[in-house]
């Protein structure tokens, strides 16, 4: 029998939605400024117009998540007392410790369960997953998950592979249990660590922590691989979310929307003809905001919230550094 033939099991369902990002806009314009770059290079390339930047100062990716919490507390008419657990996607925590989830529930004014979930730019996934998890074995019934990163901080804006790239958002998704047949129905996550050095950041952790050789070198910088990475993001978004609809007999036709991480429009773009999609089922929104890493899938989310219809059929793909990949199948409650 199918997941979605039994309306009887209890699924995880995403009941509101909400996101945050900063004031300050980075086009690519002041991009060709600072580095040996230009407008029409980055578009043909990566699909970004601009993307926005976390400027004030001594804040970091608790301040944007935060605000996406309260947002989502504030439009879901949700009492912070009745959360019980709330997961941080993050790769730009805070500090090292204490997690950024536990500094977001303090300031949000919530009194439950909260830690960080690492998964790179899968992290939402993995923390969609996680949760999802809690509220099907009744463990939980309120239950926020919220991806969120200040990218901006451990970019070197000198290196024009990178910092071309990334920008600063946070987004956030409230699961409660549905009983109708909707919710997350399936998910394939998978994780290789072969790629660990094609995408990382390689000193500021107890390998090799910061000492002013780290410093000099900019090793507290993203470091990527392009030509490797893009590659596997390609075969691997692509994989996965083909697996999942073969499993579940989604067809172009059946699947109501495509809501991929915002890393590359090429990526995107792969993922979206191996599934079969017309361009207008694909939710891309990555011009404006270029990749928030963690925040971008919720994001797109609350970007095109208007779209969606309850029981559609979403399918929802990522893939980050570790590497790290893979989609869910969910069924729109609302």
């Amino acid at each position: 029998m199918s997941a979605t033939s039994s309306t009887n099991k209890k699924q995880a369902a995403i009941t509101g939605v909400f996101g945050y990002v900063p004031d300050y806009v980075l086009t690519n314009q002041e991009l060709e400024t600072m580095v040996d770059t230009n407008d029409e290079w980055i578009k043909t390339r990566t699909g970004i117009e601009e993307r926005r930047i976390l400027k004030e100062e001594g804040v970091g990716t608790s301040f944007m998540a935060t605000k996406a919490v309260k947002g989502l507390l504030e439009k879901t008419n949700t009492k912070p007392e009745e959360i019980d657990f709330l997961i941080c996607a993050t790769a730009t925590p805070d500090m090292q410790f204490p997690a950024t989830g536990n500094v977001i529930a303090h300031q949000s004014g919530l009194n439950c369960l909260s830690y960080d979930l690492m998964a790179a730019c899968s992290g939402f996934l993995y923390g969609l997953v996680t949760g999802s998890q809690f509220i099907e074995t009744g463990k939980y019934k309120k239950i926020i998950v919220v991806g969120a990163d200040k990218m901006s901080s451990i970019i070197n804006y000198e290196d024009r592979q990178t910092c071309v790239l990334f920008g600063d958002g946070a987004g956030a998704v409230l699961l409660e249990a549905n009983e109708e047949g909707n919710g997350v129905i399936d998910s394939i996550l998978r994780t290789d660590g072969a790629g660990a050095t094609e995408l990382y950041m390689k000193a500021g952790g107890s390998r090799y922590p910061a000492t002013p050789e780290t410093v000099a070198n900019k090793e507290h910088y993203v470091t990527q691989n392009g030509a490797v990475v893009f590659k596997h993001a390609v075969k691997n978004m692509a994989d996965t979310s083909a697996e999942l609809a073969e499993k579940h007999g989604l067809t172009g036709d059946t699947i109501d929307f495509l809501v991929p991480h915002q890393a590359n429009l090429r990526i995107i773009d792969a993922t979206a003809k191996r599934l079969g999609l017309d361009s207008e089922k694909v939710l891309v929104n990555i011009a404006k905001y270029g990749n928030t890493t963690c925040a971008t899938i919720p994001l797109c989310l609350r970007d095109f919230e208007d779209k969606f219809k309850k029981g559609d059929n979403l399918v929802l793909a990522a893939f980050g550094g570790g590497f790290t990949w893979g989609a869910v199948y969910l069924k729109w409650a609302y």
